[in-house]
């Protein structure tokens, strides 16, 4: 994505935005920078906001597993009310103009750096509420399963589903931490703590796969081969699906199905890569815990500890009273 031509009006941006999450359901588009540039990069080094039907914009719309079940009625889609991720496009950019008043940088490249810093600590910061409510869903739906199959009483289920609210609830804590760690910025907005921002998205990169996992070990392996709707719609074969697929007596066999789809939809489809790579990559946040981690104090520390180095701060209040001791401590 680049500036092309500059007029009095406005700028002409040319080039594409790849797997935009929500884009076919959205009013407006916000492009930016997605890395650090330097002075050759300036004309990449572009922010704006365009209405999604603006003259030159096209969406071509990404495709997810299972997306033609939503053609089909509403058990096969296991999450047909509300959805998880959609609405993905690769969004082409075809000489678009963008008036000056929608422009937020248009060749400052030394501030590209700083600007996808600030956005990817915010989205960071949401992930570990967003990912959380997913996996709220499908805790109570993998238990759900459980009690229809007649095994929710089970040690071992019982222990998995507990590792399950273990996992999430530790994303909820990293959100809420990187919160509470914030600070105010001049313009009165706050800003996240941008470590513990990244630690949130880097867990959110792991768990879900686990308790995914977790969830697939409890349904079964009908998770993934469960019958069609449109064959338990079909009066020549719904009968057999409805006698052997039942589970316990007071559930009907419907139910049960609806609730695998469920599973299935929050642990097997979209969910997964877009916690792997939705608001950066693993390397990514790894890259910025590296740079905000201070190191070099937690070396400084050991130093002190292992007796290689005397701490500065006793040295500089040795020798003063036991008052004046405790209000430098209390500092």
């Amino acid at each position: 994505m680049r500036v092309v031509e500059k007029r009095e009006d406005g700028i002409v941006v040319r080039g594409a935005k790849a797997h935009i999450t929500g884009a076919i359901n959205s009013h407006e588009i916000i492009a930016m920078p997605t890395r650090a540039l330097e002075a050759d990069d300036k004309d990449y080094a572009v922010a704006f906001a365009v209405p999604v039907d603006a003259e030159g914009v096209t969406m071509i719309f990404g495709r997810q597993t299972n997306d033609l079940r939503r053609l089909d009625g509403d058990m096969d889609c296991g999450n047909a009310k509300y959805a998880t991720v959609g609405g993905e496009a690769l969004v082409i950019f075809d000489d678009v103009f963008v008036p000056w008043e929608r422009v937020f940088m248009c060749g400052e490249y030394d501030f590209a750096g700083e600007l996808v810093e600030v956005f990817a600590t915010f989205h960071r910061q949401n992930y570990g509420a967003c990912k959380v409510g997913v996996a709220d869903v499908l805790i109570g739906a993998t238990a759900n399963v459980a009690e229809m199959q007649g095994i929710a009483k089970a040690s071992h289920v019982v222990d998995k589903i507990t590792e399950m609210i273990h996992l999430a609830e530790t994303c909820w804590c990293c959100t809420l931490a990187c919160s509470y760690e914030g600070f105010k910025t001049p313009s009165g907005a706050y800003m996240p703590n941008q470590l513990l921002a990244n630690v949130t998205k880097l867990n959110i990169t792991r768990f879900p796969y686990e308790w995914s996992r977790i969830a697939q070990d409890i349904t079964g392996g009908i998770v993934i081969t469960l019958p069609s709707e449109k064959d338990y719609r079909n009066p020549e074969t719904r009968e057999l699906i409805e006698k052997y697929l039942k589970g316990v007596a007071e559930t009907p066999t419907e139910h049960r199905m609806r609730m695998i789809r469920l599973v299935e939809n929050l642990s097997i489809g979209a969910e997964l890569p877009e916690s792997m790579h939705g608001a950066g990559s693993p390397q990514a946040q790894k890259i910025m815990i590296a740079r905000r981690s201070n190191l070099e104090m937690k070396k400084e520390m050991a130093r002190v500890i292992a007796g290689i180095k005397e701490d500065e701060h006793f040295k500089r209040i040795r020798g003063v009273s036991e008052k004046e001791f405790f209000s430098k401590l209390k500092c």
